[in-house]
């Protein structure tokens, strides 16, 4: 028996892995965040799969469900929203699957904020103007910040930021940022990116609060930084005539020159 923990991707349900669906398919308990994981996704569960939603679960009962998933052999399909990696309470899971003796496995998904950028139609990462992107939140009632990890801080580096879980902080982030990225930084806030009833705003860091539509109070990613303008930057090397790469040599000493080993 292995549970297998899926990111079940920003919201649309075609933003779905093959691997994701294919395991789902193969799984005969699925247990899923209702509140954040569309039912379309659900459709690929077997027929008679015994389908939970852990929306209002804790983590003792989760557990509960999937060692009695575990007693009588049966695979579990444990979905999440977007990727699995950040901010999915998958660590805490884990730690007691594991205790237990229970196999588990993971399958990556769509993050939000790469449903996000997609929604944009833009690069979160132009030469010349931000070459990093910063993954981070501000502090809420279900964990606090670790000391240091700051908006100002990651505002002092002048990298583009994806803030997430903190629309209700907005006021807060805008003070943060604007010594740091200016009053006419660009911004966006994307509700809902790839869901039916996405929208998307965009303004600058002075003008977001009067920008911001009524009612958008959680499930918006909020980004920040000069490569949101797209304006400004560089071409980069990488497409250049001139440029020597493995693929593309400009010279008989290039050491990737046709002929030779990559």
């Amino acid at each position: 028996m292995t549970v297998h923990f899926i990111g079940a991707g920003p919201g649309a349900a075609d933003l779905l892995t093959l691997r994701g669906r294919d395991i789902i398919a193969a799984c005969p308990v699925c247990l899923y965040a209702g509140s954040l994981v569309p039912k379309e996704v659900l459709s690929h569960c077997p027929p008679n799969a015994q389908i939970i939603n852990t929306a209002s679960m804790d983590l003792n009962t989760i557990i509960k469900e999937i060692k009695k998933a575990d007693a009588i052999g049966n695979d579990v399909a444990r979905l999440h929203s977007g990727d699995l990696s950040i901010w999915s309470a998958m660590g805490e899971q884990l730690r007691r699957l594991r205790a237990e003796g229970i196999a588990v496995s993971m399958t990556p998904g769509v993050p939000s904020f790469a449903a996000a950028a997609a929604a944009l139609g833009t690069e979160l990462t132009l030469p010349g103007i931000a070459q990093s992107l910063i993954l981070t939140r501000t502090p809420g009632r279900a964990s606090s910040m670790p000391e240091g990890e700051t908006l100002k801080n990651f505002a002092a580096t002048g990298a583009t930021l994806a803030i997430h879980l903190s629309i209700h902080n907005l006021d807060q982030v805008i003070s943060d940022l604007t010594p740091y990225y200016g009053a006419d930084c660009a911004v966006a806030v994307a509700f809902r990116a790839s869901w039916p009833d996405q929208k998307i705003i965009r303004s600058t860091l002075q003008n977001l609060c009067d920008d911001m539509p009524q009612g958008i109070e959680r499930t918006a990613l909020i980004l920040v930084g000069h490569a949101l303008a797209g304006e400004g930057f560089e071409e980069s090397c990488l497409y250049a005539t001139d440029y020597d790469r493995r693929f593309r040599p400009q010279s008989t000493h290039s050491p990737f020159r046709s002929g030779q080993n990559e």
